[in-house]
This record gives structure tokens, sequence and C-alpha cells, in this order.
């Protein structure tokens, strides 16, 4: 069992506890959370929540178990599609039920491992367990990522994802009709207040920008084309549910089981369908595309079907 003993900063005071603690000692904020569930976060003798604000000035002590660190493990993947290779970036078509790197609790296959396991070579920027990765994809969203192969081209895409450089265009099935049938969703998103799993819209969340524009209708349900200006962590999902129109098969988010059963679906009908950057070497913009994959172009045939 490990412990930490200390003082609650200036600069924390108002802070939830799993905030504050992934900021004082490195943890993520999902560990945190598990912490302080666990009982583990203490204060001036009194147990805290997660979602328990800290005062300035008070003493805290914190005593968690060591969970091993998570590393890359070459491990192949013969769904997951080269798209582009060159001497800097790897476009990769990430298939379904692949994580974007390695985390505690994760033993399934890595787009890092994947890589590996091919013989690739990315860059060592970066957590040992994120090297070459400039941005994610949930374990359930197929479709396009970009892997930095050397330093330069690492340090370019995080500053493009970070100054919002980079056009980043998804297809998504949500249940029923947007109205308006295109718009822009300008919500913040941060920490579901009871659910440290799930994300929200909450007042004190991040600036999060999403752009949508229907592309199809069908009794029910319809197909978006939608442009992230952001990239939080589960945003389209989110922001579309916050709207009551969650991705078909996202039970997590509120989708109808009834229909994701109907479609086959076992996940939420979200795909990185577009991907346009300069290139971190010449400067010029490249763009990458990806088609369907067979569960969801199933599910639209179903869908046009009705």
């Amino acid at each position: 069992m490990d412990y930490r003993s200390l003082p609650v900063p200036d600069g924390l005071d108002g802070t939830r506890v799993d905030a504050a603690l992934a900021k004082m000692l490195g943890f993520s904020r999902t560990f945190a959370a598990e912490i302080a569930d666990a009982g583990g976060v203490v204060l001036d003798g009194r147990p805290l929540a997660k979602s328990d604000r800290l005062p300035a000035g008070g003493w805290l002590e914190v005593s968690w178990a060591a969970k091993e660190e998570p590393r890359v493990i070459a491990m192949a993947v013969p769904d997951l599609r080269i798209v582009y290779d060159d001497d800097e970036i790897v476009v990769v078509d990430k298939p379904s039920g692949v994580a974007a790197h390695p985390s505690v609790g994760w033993d399934g296959p890595t787009v890092p491992g994947a890589l590996l396991a091919g013989g690739y070579r990315v860059s060592t920027s970066g957590a040992a367990e994120r090297q070459g990765i400039v941005h994610r994809l949930d374990v359930g969203t197929s479709g396009l990522m970009v892997v930095a192969k050397t330093e330069r081209a690492y340090t370019a895409l995080k500053r493009a994802f970070k100054e919002r450089e980079v056009d980043k265009i998804y297809h998504a099935v949500v249940q029923g009709h947007p109205d308006p049938l295109a718009g822009t969703i300008d919500a913040p998103i941060g920490r579901h207040p009871t659910h440290s799993w799930k994300f929200a819209v909450t007042p004190d969340g991040k600036d999060s920008v999403t752009h949508y524009e229907t592309l199809e209708a069908f009794p029910g349900a319809s197909l978006l084309e939608i442009h992230l200006e952001t990239g939080r962590t589960h945003q389209i999902r989110v922001h579309m549910a916050a709207h009551r129109h969650p991705c078909v098969g996202d039970p997590l988010y509120g989708a109808d089981p009834t229909l994701s059963a109907r479609l086959g679906l076992t996940r939420q009908w979200l795909h990185a369908h577009e991907l346009s950057f300069a290139h971190p070497l010449t400067g010029e913009t490249v763009t990458f595309t990806s088609e369907y994959p067979a569960d969801f172009a199933h599910a639209l045939e179903i869908l046009r079907a009705d």
C-alpha cells in the first residue's frame, strides 16, 4: 500500500477530490476517483468522497494500492488497416475493440501494440504507453488515427490538434431527427457528477464545440456528418445524448437497446470517416478517408429498408 500525507495548496481550494489528486499526485482522474471510492482519501481525519471539495490548508492523507503501469505489448490485429505510411507518420483504420493505447485494466489489443507487432517504429515522445499517439478514439469507435513516427511529427501533430488545425469528420447514426437538421452544439463537457466513467455537459466543463449536418433521415434515426472543433473524451456521444439524440447502439448514453438489437449493433454507430491535416514534413494538406465497417453498413441497410 502506498501512502502520501500533504497539505491542500491554495491553488486547489474548492477543487473536487478526484481532480485535485490527479493534479497533485499525477494520477489519472479515474484512478483518483477509485481511491476515494475505496476510502483512501482522508482530510483532517474525515474520509472524503470523490466529488467533495477540498479547502485550502487542509491536511490530506492518501493511501492506495499501487497498480502495474500499462505498457505496450505486441499483439497483431488482422483487421487494422494501414491507410498511409511514410518516414514521418502512419495512418491506420482502427477497428472496433482496439484501444488507442494501453491503459490500466485493459488487456485487449491496442494501436501501438498492433504497430509494434507489424514491425513499425514510432516516435518515443509521450508517456511510455502512448508513444507516438497524438489523438485517440474510443475502443468502440472505428476509423482513422494518425500516429507519429518521428519526434518532429509528434511535436507538429500535437500542436496541430491543440490549435484545432486538424479537420476531423465523423459519421454517426443517432436516434430521432435533430432539429434543426444542421447546426452547432456549443456546450462544456466534464466528468459526470455521479458516474466517474461517464462524461456530461456541465457548467464547469471544458469548452466543447460540435458541428453536425444530417446526411440521411430514416424512420426513427438519422445519419449525421459531424465536424469536431474540439476533441473532448466522448464529445460526440455526450453532445448528441444531451440533445436527446444518442448514438444508436450506445447504452452508456441512453440509446434504445431494442433498436440496437434490431440493427445488430453491439457498439455505438460512430465512425471516424475523414482526417485532414498538414503533413509534418512538407506542410502540404493530406486527407484520408475510411469506409464504413461491415456492422455499420449492415445497420444502414436495415434502416434504409424500413
